[in-house]
Protein backbone atom coordinates (compact mmCIF):
# COMPACT_ATOMS: atom_id res chain seq x y z
CA UNK A 1 0.00 0.00 0.00
CA UNK A 2 1.28 3.24 -0.97
CA UNK A 3 1.94 6.06 2.12
CA UNK A 4 0.48 8.28 0.12
CA UNK A 5 -2.67 5.79 0.95
CA UNK A 6 -2.24 4.94 3.82
CA UNK A 7 -1.56 8.78 4.58
CA UNK A 8 -5.37 9.35 3.22
CA UNK A 9 -6.81 6.62 5.77
CA UNK A 10 -5.00 7.25 8.57
CA UNK A 11 -7.01 11.21 8.21
CA UNK A 12 -9.82 9.72 7.21
CA UNK A 13 -9.84 7.03 10.52
CA UNK A 14 -9.53 10.23 12.65
CA UNK A 15 -12.12 12.15 11.07
CA UNK A 16 -15.28 9.57 10.92
CA UNK A 17 -16.04 7.87 13.89
CA UNK A 18 -18.24 4.57 15.32
CA UNK A 19 -20.40 2.70 12.40
CA UNK A 20 -18.57 4.51 10.00
CA UNK A 21 -15.30 3.65 10.81
CA UNK A 22 -15.96 -0.43 10.53
CA UNK A 23 -16.71 1.12 6.75
CA UNK A 24 -12.52 1.10 6.18
CA UNK A 25 -11.89 -1.44 8.75
CA UNK A 26 -11.35 -5.24 8.72
CA UNK A 27 -13.58 -7.88 7.47
CA UNK A 28 -13.98 -10.11 10.43
CA UNK A 29 -15.69 -13.59 10.41
CA UNK A 30 -17.40 -15.08 12.73
CA UNK A 31 -18.31 -19.02 13.51
CA UNK A 32 -21.44 -20.25 15.67
CA UNK A 33 -23.48 -22.62 14.88
CA UNK A 34 -26.55 -24.51 17.20
CA UNK A 35 -25.12 -28.01 17.22
CA UNK A 36 -22.23 -26.46 19.77
CA UNK A 37 -25.16 -26.82 22.55
CA UNK A 38 -25.50 -30.28 22.09
CA UNK A 39 -22.64 -31.46 23.55
CA UNK A 40 -23.02 -32.07 27.30
CA UNK A 41 -19.76 -33.86 29.84
CA UNK A 42 -22.16 -33.87 32.88
CA UNK A 43 -24.56 -32.36 35.23
CA UNK A 44 -22.99 -28.93 36.64
CA UNK A 45 -19.88 -29.34 34.42
CA UNK A 46 -18.20 -26.19 33.75
CA UNK A 47 -17.87 -26.67 30.00
CA UNK A 48 -21.52 -26.18 29.60
CA UNK A 49 -23.74 -25.20 26.47
CA UNK A 50 -24.52 -22.41 28.15
CA UNK A 51 -21.16 -20.82 27.14
CA UNK A 52 -22.34 -20.73 23.89
CA UNK A 53 -26.00 -18.69 25.05
CA UNK A 54 -23.69 -16.77 27.01
CA UNK A 55 -21.08 -15.75 24.21
CA UNK A 56 -23.91 -15.80 21.74
CA UNK A 57 -26.23 -13.33 23.36
CA UNK A 58 -23.64 -10.67 24.11
CA UNK A 59 -22.42 -11.15 20.43
CA UNK A 60 -25.75 -10.37 18.91
CA UNK A 61 -26.80 -7.52 20.66
CA UNK A 62 -23.53 -5.73 20.40
CA UNK A 63 -22.64 -2.93 17.89
CA UNK A 64 -21.05 -4.88 15.89
CA UNK A 65 -23.04 -7.35 14.98
CA UNK A 66 -24.34 -6.66 11.49
CA UNK A 67 -20.80 -5.95 10.94
CA UNK A 68 -19.68 -9.26 11.10
CA UNK A 69 -19.45 -12.07 8.34
CA UNK A 70 -20.99 -15.25 9.28
CA UNK A 71 -19.00 -18.17 8.46
CA UNK A 72 -20.78 -21.36 7.58
CA UNK A 73 -19.29 -25.10 9.03
CA UNK A 74 -17.59 -26.61 5.93
CA UNK A 75 -20.20 -29.54 5.15
CA UNK A 76 -17.46 -32.18 5.93
CA UNK A 77 -13.91 -32.45 6.56
CA UNK A 78 -12.09 -35.57 5.25
CA UNK A 79 -9.83 -36.77 6.44
CA UNK A 80 -7.87 -33.66 8.29
CA UNK A 81 -8.89 -35.28 11.72
CA UNK A 82 -5.73 -37.46 10.79
CA UNK A 83 -3.38 -34.50 10.13
CA UNK A 84 -2.56 -34.42 14.22
CA UNK A 85 -4.91 -37.77 15.39
CA UNK A 86 -4.16 -41.49 15.42
CA UNK A 87 -6.66 -43.31 13.63
CA UNK A 88 -7.31 -45.41 17.17
CA UNK A 89 -8.06 -42.22 19.04
CA UNK A 90 -10.77 -41.63 16.29
CA UNK A 91 -12.47 -44.47 16.22
CA UNK A 92 -12.76 -44.57 20.54
CA UNK A 93 -13.89 -41.21 20.26
CA UNK A 94 -16.51 -41.56 17.61
CA UNK A 95 -17.24 -45.00 18.93
CA UNK A 96 -17.44 -44.28 23.00
CA UNK A 97 -18.62 -40.45 22.87
CA UNK A 98 -20.62 -40.45 19.64
CA UNK A 99 -22.52 -37.40 20.26
CA UNK A 100 -19.50 -35.37 21.41
CA UNK A 101 -17.47 -36.84 18.23
CA UNK A 102 -20.00 -34.97 16.22
CA UNK A 103 -20.15 -32.13 18.09
CA UNK A 104 -16.06 -31.98 17.98
CA UNK A 105 -16.12 -32.35 14.38
CA UNK A 106 -18.17 -29.69 13.90
CA UNK A 107 -15.58 -27.09 15.59
CA UNK A 108 -12.90 -28.40 13.55
CA UNK A 109 -15.54 -27.52 10.14
CA UNK A 110 -16.04 -24.39 11.62
CA UNK A 111 -12.22 -23.90 12.22
CA UNK A 112 -11.35 -24.77 8.56
CA UNK A 113 -13.82 -23.30 7.38
CA UNK A 114 -12.63 -19.96 8.66
CA UNK A 115 -8.71 -20.73 7.50
CA UNK A 116 -10.77 -21.06 4.05
CA UNK A 117 -12.04 -17.84 4.11
CA UNK A 118 -8.68 -15.95 5.73
CA UNK A 119 -6.62 -17.67 3.78
CA UNK A 120 -8.15 -16.84 0.66
CA UNK A 121 -8.47 -13.04 1.80
CA UNK A 122 -12.77 -13.34 2.00
CA UNK A 123 -12.00 -11.94 4.99
CA UNK A 124 -9.18 -10.38 7.34
CA UNK A 125 -9.52 -12.43 10.56
CA UNK A 126 -12.08 -14.50 12.38
CA UNK A 127 -13.20 -15.96 15.57
CA UNK A 128 -14.86 -19.56 16.21
CA UNK A 129 -17.29 -19.27 18.56
CA UNK A 130 -16.82 -23.33 19.10
CA UNK A 131 -16.66 -26.16 21.39
CA UNK A 132 -15.40 -28.28 22.74
CA UNK A 133 -12.11 -27.02 23.54
CA UNK A 134 -9.27 -28.79 21.87
CA UNK A 135 -5.82 -27.93 22.88
CA UNK A 136 -5.49 -30.82 25.96
CA UNK A 137 -6.63 -33.55 22.96
CA UNK A 138 -4.50 -36.16 22.69
CA UNK A 139 -3.93 -39.15 21.26
CA UNK A 140 -4.89 -41.17 24.28
CA UNK A 141 -8.45 -42.38 22.59
CA UNK A 142 -10.41 -40.46 25.37
CA UNK A 143 -11.53 -36.82 26.35
CA UNK A 144 -8.64 -34.87 27.76
CA UNK A 145 -9.23 -31.50 29.90
CA UNK A 146 -12.42 -30.98 28.34
CA UNK A 147 -10.93 -31.64 24.84
CA UNK A 148 -11.37 -34.51 22.22
CA UNK A 149 -9.74 -33.54 19.15
CA UNK A 150 -7.01 -30.97 19.09
CA UNK A 151 -8.85 -28.62 16.71
CA UNK A 152 -5.96 -25.48 16.40
CA UNK A 153 -3.61 -28.70 15.88
CA UNK A 154 -5.74 -29.61 12.71
CA UNK A 155 -6.38 -25.43 11.45
CA UNK A 156 -2.28 -25.26 11.14
CA UNK A 157 -2.01 -28.33 9.19
CA UNK A 158 -4.70 -27.81 6.85
CA UNK A 159 -3.60 -24.47 6.45
CA UNK A 160 0.08 -25.67 5.65
CA UNK A 161 -1.21 -28.33 3.23
CA UNK A 162 -3.85 -26.83 1.41
CA UNK A 163 -2.61 -22.93 0.95
CA UNK A 164 0.87 -23.85 1.75
CA UNK A 165 1.28 -20.81 4.60
CA UNK A 166 4.29 -22.49 5.58
CA UNK A 167 4.84 -20.85 8.85
CA UNK A 168 2.03 -20.75 11.54
CA UNK A 169 2.10 -18.85 14.60
CA UNK A 170 0.20 -20.71 17.59
CA UNK A 171 -1.01 -18.39 19.85
CA UNK A 172 -2.12 -20.01 23.52
CA UNK A 173 -3.36 -17.27 26.00
CA UNK A 174 -5.60 -19.67 28.23
CA UNK A 175 -5.07 -19.83 31.68
CA UNK A 176 -4.17 -24.03 31.41
CA UNK A 177 -0.72 -24.77 29.22
CA UNK A 178 -1.92 -26.44 26.05
CA UNK A 179 0.03 -29.74 26.07
CA UNK A 180 -1.34 -31.15 23.01
CA UNK A 181 -0.28 -28.64 20.76
CA UNK A 182 3.13 -28.22 22.17
CA UNK A 183 3.76 -32.14 22.01
CA UNK A 184 1.94 -32.09 18.30
CA UNK A 185 4.64 -29.83 17.03
CA UNK A 186 7.53 -29.97 19.60
CA UNK A 187 10.03 -31.02 16.92
CA UNK A 188 8.59 -29.35 14.05
CA UNK A 189 10.28 -25.72 13.13
CA UNK A 190 7.14 -24.90 10.79
CA UNK A 191 5.42 -24.44 13.63
CA UNK A 192 5.98 -21.48 16.19
CA UNK A 193 4.18 -22.17 19.47
CA UNK A 194 3.82 -19.57 21.95
CA UNK A 195 1.99 -20.14 25.28
CA UNK A 196 1.51 -18.19 28.57
CA UNK A 197 -0.35 -19.93 31.42
CA UNK A 198 0.12 -21.07 34.93
CA UNK A 199 2.82 -24.16 35.42
CA UNK A 200 1.27 -25.46 38.16
CA UNK A 201 -2.32 -25.82 37.15
CA UNK A 202 -3.61 -28.74 34.93
CA UNK A 203 -1.95 -30.57 33.37
CA UNK A 204 1.39 -29.28 34.97
CA UNK A 205 2.85 -29.18 31.75
CA UNK A 206 4.44 -25.88 30.31
CA UNK A 207 7.95 -25.10 32.05
CA UNK A 208 9.54 -22.69 30.53
CA UNK A 209 13.20 -25.14 29.98
CA UNK A 210 10.52 -26.97 27.31
CA UNK A 211 11.67 -25.03 24.21
CA UNK A 212 11.54 -27.74 21.51
CA UNK A 213 13.71 -30.41 19.90
CA UNK A 214 15.41 -31.47 17.33
CA UNK A 215 14.95 -29.12 14.19
CA UNK A 216 12.00 -27.34 16.29
CA UNK A 217 14.50 -26.58 19.53
CA UNK A 218 13.54 -22.84 19.86
CA UNK A 219 10.21 -23.09 18.16
CA UNK A 220 8.27 -23.76 21.43
CA UNK A 221 7.55 -20.85 23.99
CA UNK A 222 6.67 -21.46 27.58
CA UNK A 223 5.96 -18.35 29.64
CA UNK A 224 4.84 -19.50 33.10
CA UNK A 225 2.83 -16.74 35.11
CA UNK A 226 1.77 -16.85 38.72
CA UNK A 227 -2.06 -16.51 40.36
CA UNK A 228 -2.63 -12.92 40.73
CA UNK A 229 -1.18 -11.99 37.02
CA UNK A 230 -2.51 -8.77 35.44
CA UNK A 231 -3.00 -6.73 32.36
CA UNK A 232 0.26 -5.01 32.51
CA UNK A 233 2.15 -8.46 33.50
CA UNK A 234 0.77 -10.25 30.39
CA UNK A 235 1.30 -7.08 27.77
CA UNK A 236 4.91 -6.83 29.23
CA UNK A 237 5.38 -10.46 27.83
CA UNK A 238 3.95 -9.96 24.74
CA UNK A 239 5.64 -7.19 23.76
CA UNK A 240 8.91 -8.50 25.15
CA UNK A 241 8.98 -11.78 24.56
CA UNK A 242 6.46 -12.66 21.46
CA UNK A 243 6.72 -9.40 19.81
CA UNK A 244 10.37 -10.16 18.89
CA UNK A 245 10.16 -14.07 18.52
CA UNK A 246 7.03 -13.53 15.99
CA UNK A 247 9.24 -11.04 14.20
CA UNK A 248 12.19 -13.52 13.76
CA UNK A 249 9.69 -16.38 12.58
CA UNK A 250 7.96 -14.12 10.18
CA UNK A 251 4.34 -16.07 10.27
CA UNK A 252 2.40 -16.97 7.24
CA UNK A 253 -1.09 -17.19 9.05
CA UNK A 254 -1.49 -16.72 12.90
CA UNK A 255 -3.73 -18.88 15.17
CA UNK A 256 -5.17 -17.68 18.60
CA UNK A 257 -5.97 -20.89 21.19
CA UNK A 258 -8.23 -17.97 22.73
CA UNK A 259 -8.98 -19.38 26.47
CA UNK A 260 -10.41 -17.08 28.51
CA UNK A 261 -10.15 -18.69 31.57
CA UNK A 262 -7.49 -16.52 32.20
CA UNK A 263 -9.74 -13.58 32.89
CA UNK A 264 -10.61 -12.41 36.28
CA UNK A 265 -13.03 -14.18 38.23
CA UNK A 266 -12.86 -17.33 36.47
CA UNK A 267 -13.92 -20.74 37.82
CA UNK A 268 -10.45 -22.59 36.87
CA UNK A 269 -8.09 -19.66 36.80
CA UNK A 270 -6.57 -17.42 39.40
CA UNK A 271 -5.50 -14.69 36.70
CA UNK A 272 -6.73 -11.19 36.57
CA UNK A 273 -7.00 -9.97 33.04
CA UNK A 274 -9.64 -8.12 32.18
CA UNK A 275 -11.51 -7.41 29.29
CA UNK A 276 -8.87 -4.39 28.28
CA UNK A 277 -6.26 -6.32 28.98
CA UNK A 278 -7.58 -9.24 25.80
CA UNK A 279 -8.36 -5.82 23.75
CA UNK A 280 -4.80 -4.96 23.87
CA UNK A 281 -3.00 -8.98 23.79
CA UNK A 282 -5.38 -8.88 20.22
CA UNK A 283 -4.08 -5.98 19.32
CA UNK A 284 -0.50 -6.77 19.14
CA UNK A 285 -1.11 -10.49 17.37
CA UNK A 286 -3.12 -7.80 14.97
CA UNK A 287 0.51 -6.10 14.62
CA UNK A 288 2.33 -9.31 13.84
CA UNK A 289 0.00 -10.10 11.16
CA UNK A 290 0.07 -6.84 9.86
CA UNK A 291 3.49 -6.91 9.63
CA UNK A 292 4.29 -10.69 8.22
CA UNK A 293 1.20 -12.03 6.52
CA UNK A 294 -1.31 -9.70 5.71
CA UNK A 295 -3.56 -10.01 9.12
CA UNK A 296 -4.58 -13.60 8.75
CA UNK A 297 -5.70 -14.21 11.95
CA UNK A 298 -7.94 -17.39 13.39
CA UNK A 299 -8.86 -16.93 16.50
CA UNK A 300 -10.47 -20.69 18.12
CA UNK A 301 -11.93 -20.80 21.75
CA UNK A 302 -10.68 -22.71 24.14
CA UNK A 303 -11.69 -22.53 28.05
CA UNK A 304 -13.37 -19.79 29.81
CA UNK A 305 -16.10 -20.81 32.72
CA UNK A 306 -17.36 -17.63 34.11
CA UNK A 307 -19.98 -17.36 31.80
CA UNK A 308 -20.70 -13.61 31.71
CA UNK A 309 -17.16 -12.58 32.00
CA UNK A 310 -15.92 -15.57 29.05
CA UNK A 311 -18.78 -13.38 26.76
CA UNK A 312 -17.39 -10.17 28.03
CA UNK A 313 -14.15 -10.81 26.87
CA UNK A 314 -14.93 -12.35 23.94
CA UNK A 315 -16.93 -9.37 23.36
CA UNK A 316 -14.04 -7.38 23.25
CA UNK A 317 -11.44 -9.55 21.55
CA UNK A 318 -14.08 -9.90 18.72
CA UNK A 319 -14.47 -5.76 18.66
CA UNK A 320 -10.94 -5.35 18.58
CA UNK A 321 -10.18 -7.88 15.74
CA UNK A 322 -12.93 -5.86 13.41
CA UNK A 323 -12.01 -2.55 14.66
CA UNK A 324 -8.28 -2.01 15.05
CA UNK A 325 -6.97 0.13 12.44
CA UNK A 326 -3.02 -0.90 13.52
CA UNK A 327 -2.25 -2.61 9.77
CA UNK A 328 -1.23 1.52 8.92
CA UNK A 329 0.99 1.90 11.58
Amino acid sequence: MSSILSTFLISFYHRVSGAERLKVLNKTGYVNDPIFLLHHIAPGHPETPERMKYIQNIMEESDIWNDLIQVSLKPEIGDWLKAVHSELHIASIKNNMPISHEVAVAAVRGCLAAVDQVSTSAINNAFCATRPPGHHALNTGKEEGFCYYNTVAIAARYAQKKYGLENILIIDWDYHHGNATEEMFYDDPSVLFFSTHDFYAYPGTGDPIKKGKGRGLGYNINVHLPCGTNDQTIVDIYNSILMPAANRFKPDLILISAGFDSRTHDLLGCFDITDTGFATMTKIVMRIANTHCDGRIVSILEGGYDLKGTASAVNAHVYTLLNEFDSFD
